[in-house]
């Protein structure tokens, strides 16, 4: 087996997450100036690596071998979310890196064929899922002419101006080359946490349906407008949040989760009524039978709202995705290796959050790994993953991905 360098790996992460430092986290959003300098870099590093490296035109960083045969890939996302963690995407890029590395100083393991990814925008800043989606062919040149930055309105194709990439091709895997696709990640969430375990082979990555709600009452003086003829959007807001808070409490799965992520009221003045308010809303669950029962009981409610009045409400679906299962044949080979690694403190588990391997699955088979965050924090500057954690998730995805690798997909 290869045998990674756990003080390279930490050494690696440390000096990735200074590419943009925010107090103890990151704030490197695509296609910032640290963003760009961290993704040279990268580049980099594969190269001393012994690998290909290169960059495409919508900002993946590929590092690629020379060996013979279908190769497998190992990656995850190099940008952060505003002033957040140091290890969320950055992880599943260094330890591809490192076994990379660990490949490289075996001689038994020299001609393993592993590649090592580094997508772009995973995080969201300018689409969903750019740099994955472009490297599976599902992202087109309107697409990005329409692309904004979603903090300053900035076009994504000035950005990739600024970026030097403009004009460069975009690269698109072709399936039959690939024995499939492996991603390591923090939790994000406290199970492993909470529970003293220290790995976690994903069993499938959570759908997510998004919704918004807008309720249309009459704007009115809140002084002189009597209570029983108001028609107040909020108030008809805050009754249906809390209907639907209680409802589907009631009929969900043990991995559940809803949130309500925006309210507006307008005019929003403390001495007006609000004719309008708007909510925005999501589930999510790895199952999508449970997505459905949360659905019906949302329309339920929505309709039922709507004929009682006072205020008009409308239910529209912003966008979803589907539940997406993980390979069954490379959850054996990590669930092997992690098991191994470390005996009895290893979980099956759903991911609750969505990752570009969700996106890769769509082509090549594909599996993750979670190690745990420490108190579950993560998309905030606090997020933190013990170095123990950290070494030990690295040396179970090599195992696995030599593994893979030497039995041609498992």
């Amino acid at each position: 087996m290869p045998t990674i360098d756990g003080a390279r790996l930490i050494a690696t992460l440390r000096r990735l997450a200074q590419f943009g430092a925010y107090k103890t986290g990151v704030h490197r959003p695509t296609f910032s100036p640290e963003d760009v300098q961290s993704r040279l870099w990268l580049a980099e590093q594969f190269a001393e690596a012994g690998l290909e490296a290169s960059i495409d035109g919508i900002g993946n960083v590929f590092g690629r071998t020379r060996a013979p045969g279908r190769k497998l890939l190992i990656g995850s996302h190099a940008e952060t979310q505003n002033h957040a963690g140091w290890l969320d995407g950055a992880l599943g890029v260094v330890y591809g890196l490192e076994i990379a590395r660990a490949l490289r100083d075996d001689p038994d393991c020299a001609r393993l064929p592993l590649e090592v990814a580094a997508w772009a925008d995973e995080e969201g800043h300018y689409g969903f899922f750019l740099g994955s989606r472009s490297f599976i062919g599902e992202v087109s040149e309107e697409e990005i002419d329409r692309a904004r930055n979603n903090t300053d309105g900035t076009p994504l194709s000035a950005a990739l101006e600024r970026a030097g990439l403009a004009g460069r091709p975009r690269a698109t895997i072709v399936p039959s080359d690939y024995l499939g696709y492996l991603e390591a990640h923090i939790e994000q969430g406290d199970y492993l946490d909470e529970a003293g375990l220290k790995l976690g082979v994903v069993t499938g990555i959570v759908g997510i349906r998004q919704y918004q709600i807008r309720f249309s009452g009459e704007q009115n003086h809140a002084g002189t407008t009597r209570m029983a003829r108001r028609r107040d959007a909020g108030a008809a807001l805050v009754a249906l949040s809390h209907a639907l808070s209680d409802r589907l409490r009631r009929i969900s799965g043990p991995r559940s989760v809803w949130t309500t992520g925006a309210i507006r009221l307008d005019p929003g003045q403390s001495s007006i009524v609000p004719g309008q308010a708007e909510m925005l809303f999501q589930i999510r669950d790895a199952e999508e039978s449970q997505l459905r029962r949360f659905e019906e009981a949302l329309e339920e409610l929505v309709a039922g709202a709507d004929a009682a009045g006072p205020c008009a409400v409308e239910l529209k679906t912003l966008w979803t995705v589907a539940p997406v299962p993980m390979s069954e044949r490379l959850q054996a080979a990590l669930t092997q290796a992690a098991e191994f690694r470390a005996p009895g403190r290893t979980i099956a588990m759903p991911s609750a959050a969505g990752h570009d391997a969700q996106i890769l699955a769509k082509r090549i088979p594909a599996a993750m790994l979670f190690v745990p965050s420490i108190n579950g924090v993560s998309h905030h500057w606090t997020e933190d993953t013990s170095e123990d954690d950290v070494i030990l998730g690295c040396q179970a995805l090599a195992d696995a991905a030599e593994a893979i690798m030497r039995n041609g997909g498992v």
